[in-house]
């Protein structure tokens, strides 16, 4: 993370406002289905262990790379747009 990433990431934290961006990213990943592909994922992932059983480390390690690649774009461009948004208009 960058000094000014750092930076943008304590505004948000302090104002917060990363709550809030955190309750419209959930919203759009539900509207979009992407909690149910990551929820089928999760299940793939635990059929492929059949005999033993899959802790939840090893379920999010298979899992993450997966589901991060689909978030779709318009999602991660409408959050990014927010966030620019506000940082840009508030004081300093």
């Amino acid at each position: 993370m960058t000094v000014n990433n750092t930076i943008a990431h304590q505004r948000l934290i302090l104002s917060g406002d990363r709550e809030r961006f955190k309750d419209l990213l959930m919203r759009r990943l539900i509207e979009c289905g992407w909690r149910d592909q990551v929820r089928m994922l999760c299940r793939e992932a635990v059929k492929e262990n059949e005999g033993g059983n899959v802790n939840f480390d090893t379920l999010v390690s298979r899992v993450t790379p997966r589901a991060r690649a689909l978030v779709p774009d318009t999602v991660k461009k409408e959050l990014l747009q927010k966030i620019k948004t506000h940082l840009l208009t508030q004081k300093d």
